[in-house]
């Protein structure tokens, strides 16, 4: 790139800084959701992140969009991680002779996931916990919070593992019992039963307690459902059908014992429609 390209692409970069920071807040919301057609989630998290920050609480739109956000930026990064992961498994029964750069390449994808785990989780603690207006809203960020660091948990290994599955915990157990005050077919409450139980099966390695979750939060719904909006029955029911495939898979798994562990289903998208 010659001098005056380089200059050029800089005085650009300035200017798209100064305009971005001078958006409004609708603007900045417009910007994100045009980043999430576009499929580019790193530039969604970034104006997802100046609204988040901004001191204002949350709509219940901003509060998904900061959701979806995030969980596309980090979910590729997830993706990588177990795919390294497994590579390094085989290529260590294998005897290769390129496990230094296996393991180089692992700890960068790593640290990528720790990157948007540890931001995201900063952002939760400082700015959206502590200014939650509703039970709801609290939930929401507490689960939000348990999810990353379970995300962390599954990534890296030794004290890091230990912490992050700590941090996870703490969130989840804080999340369940704010939960409390939902009423039992509360999408947020059935999503983070949902995602609670997956930590337990997937990184604690207690399906005893994992399936005891799962059909707890599925059996109280379950007498409630009748009665609710077609668009709250809708999102609930959803859930419910992933609660009791786990509850299926998990009980297969415990009775076979046969060592080996499908993936099991976590909420995906946590920007329920």
């Amino acid at each position: 790139m010659c001098i005056r390209d380089r200059v050029s692409t800089q005085s650009t970069w300035g200017y798209c800084a100064k305009v971005f920071k001078s958006m409004s807040r609708e603007d900045t919301i417009y910007y994100a959701k045009l980043a999430e057609q576009a499929e580019r989630y790193d530039d969604m998290v970034k104006h997802m992140k100046e609204i988040a920050t901004s001191g204002q609480e949350l709509t219940n739109e901003e509060r998904n969009l900061l959701s979806v956000a995030y969980k596309n930026s980090v979910g590729t990064r997830r993706t990588a991680c177990r795919a390294v992961t497994a590579i390094k498994q085989k290529e260590e029964a294998k005897g290769t002779k390129f496990m230094d750069i296996i393991e180089e390449y692992k700890t960068k994808v790593e640290s990528e996931v720790e990157s948007v785990c540890n931001e995201i989780n900063e952002i939760l603690e400082k700015n959206l916990i502590p200014k939650a207006a509703s039970a709801e809203s609290e939930v929401f960020y507490l689960k939000m919070k348990g999810d990353y660091c379970r995300y962390m948990a599954e990534c890296v290994t030794g004290d890091k593992n230990k912490k992050a599955a700590e941090a996870a915990h703490e969130a989840y157990k804080k999340a369940n019992e704010k939960a409390e005050g939902l009423a039992s077919t509360h999408p947020i409450r059935l999503g983070l039963a949902l995602n609670y139980s997956v930590f337990y099966y997937e990184i604690l390695n207690s399906p005893e307690e994992a399936c005891k979750l799962a059909k707890t939060a599925f059996d109280s719904a379950i007498a409630d459902l009748e009665g609710l909006e077609d668009e709250q029955y809708k999102d609930s029911a959803t859930i419910m059908q992933l609660l009791r495939d786990n509850l299926t898979l998990w009980t297969a798994d415990t009775n076979e014992e046969d060592g080996g562990k499908d993936k099991a289903h976590d909420q995906r998208l946590t920007y329920i429609h």
